[in-house]
């Protein structure tokens, strides 16, 4: 038998928005496992809820069989055609972004009394401001992530370290995940790489210089958790490799490559002045396998992985995830007064929550821990301020009102950050 990752909390923001009158879009890069979610895990609850099997009607868009259904002219008719009685039909519509026309087709589904719409799309140019405002306030939208490394260790067969050094190892795509060996795995992760996302990207947006896209996503990849400047990059891309690349082109493809979900920008927030400041931004991957392929596994330094882990972590539980920047102003030499920058690796919020957190791999000394703690002592305000590490034994409080805690806790625990 084969099997079967449970994507519990997906399903779960499914079963919230049942017959809520909006239409359910699931986005998330490819092969996330977005089509699984749709069409075997939640159309298993429907079932299972006593809804017919003639009451679920599917479509793919992305195979060759359904190709003529994205003419909406032949598509529409057909899904009308399908709805025979008063009863609620389930509509579950997979790649909706290569229907002609989506907006129009589903928001005229969406307007007829039984029917609940469901899809699933892999592009943020999909949902973008202009066709949010088409949808007229009718997209409901669940973003969904590869496997977090909760639900990567329901599958695996061994302990949390053995599990965590295969996850920043090889990510979680559910494809890659499910292969057998670690040839087959950088095999897949080389390929999806190459024949889906690059491959995507660059018909999406008609990209001629393929070379200085890769070339840009080489840098992302050794470079996680450092500040990107597109100005700086372009003079590096111009004493490096002779490349007449503009910052204007780099920001570009740095879009391109959000858009298909490879990459989210962190932008940075000025924690005094309570405002953002403009660029440089740091760059996370969404998945480290993807990330580590793109380096042939070279530099798979856990420091950078682990605080891309932690970022990603946070978007999952629905964070909006900020990186902080602290400018203090401390005696020099001579009693001079000296500007320094300080930096909190994310701030978080969620409604009316609020978190301060450092990833720091390893605390082996005082100084290490006084370096990793002095920030949060120059923020003045109540919200927690949490240190996640590899070394901590278990979560404690510090003297200081810190809490420490290891990142198996904090990723296996769904509220660690309640504790």
């Amino acid at each position: 038998m084969e099997l079967e990752i449970k994507r519990d909390y997906y399903l779960e923001q499914l079963i919230k928005r049942k017959n809520n009158g909006l239409i359910k879009i699931v986005t998330g890069i490819r092969r996330c496992g977005k089509s699984f979610l749709l069409r075997t895990l939640f159309k298993k609850h429907l079932l299972e809820n006593g809804v017919d099997e003639s009451h679920i009607i599917e479509m793919a868009f992305d195979l060759y069989d359904n190709i003529d259904h994205r003419d909406p002219k032949i598509f529409y008719p057909w899904a009308k055609g399908q709805i025979r009685d008063g009863e609620k039909y389930y509509f579950l519509l997979d790649e909706v972004q290569l229907l002609d026309e989506f907006v129009s087709v589903l928001n005229g589904l969406a307007d007829k009394k039984n029917c609940d719409v469901y899809v699933t799309g892999s592009n943020a140019k999909f949902l973008s401001s202009d066709i949010a405002t088409e949808f007229g306030g009718r997209g409901d939208e669940v973003h969904m992530y590869p496997l977090s490394f909760l639900e990567f260790m329901t599958i695996y067969e061994g302990n949390r370290y053995d599990g965590w050094n295969e996850y920043i190892t090889y990510g979680g795509i559910p494809l890659v995940v499910l292969a057998e060996t670690e040839d087959r795995k950088m095999a897949m992760l080389d390929n999806l790489f190459k024949e889906t996302y690059i491959s995507d990207i660059v018909k999406r947006n008609k990209i001629r210089n393929i070379g200085e896209m890769e070339s840009l996503l080489d840098v992302l990849s050794s470079t996680i958790g450092t500040l990107i400047n597109p100005n700086k990059l372009q003079n590096t891309f111009k004493s490096v490799n002779k490349s007449k690349i503009t910052a204007t082109t780099i920001t570009k493809y740095l879009e391109y490559l959000e858009d298909a979900f490879l990459i989210e920008e962190a932008s940075r927030y000025d924690i005094k002045g309570k405002s953002y400041i403009g660029t440089p931004m740091k760059y996370y991957f969404m998945d480290m396998g993807l990330r580590n392929s793109r380096i042939n596994f070279r530099q798979i330094e856990v420091t950078h992985s682990m605080e891309n882990v932690i970022y990603n972590e946070l978007r999952m539980r629905g964070f909006s995830v900020d990186v902080g920047n602290l400018c203090i102003v401390e005696q020099g030499k001579g009693g001079k007064p000296v500007k320094k920058q300080l930096e909190v690796d994310f701030i978080c919020n969620k409604g009316s929550k609020k978190y301060y957190i450092q990833s720091a791999y390893m605390l082996g000394s005082e100084e290490k821990m006084a370096q990793e703690i002095r920030p949060f002592l120059k923020i003045h305000d109540s919200f927690k301020k949490i240190i996640i590490t590899s070394d901590t034994p278990k979560p404690f409080y510090t003297d200081e009102g810190i809490l420490m805690m290891n990142v198996y806790d904090f990723l296996l625990i769904p509220d660690s950050l309640e504790l």
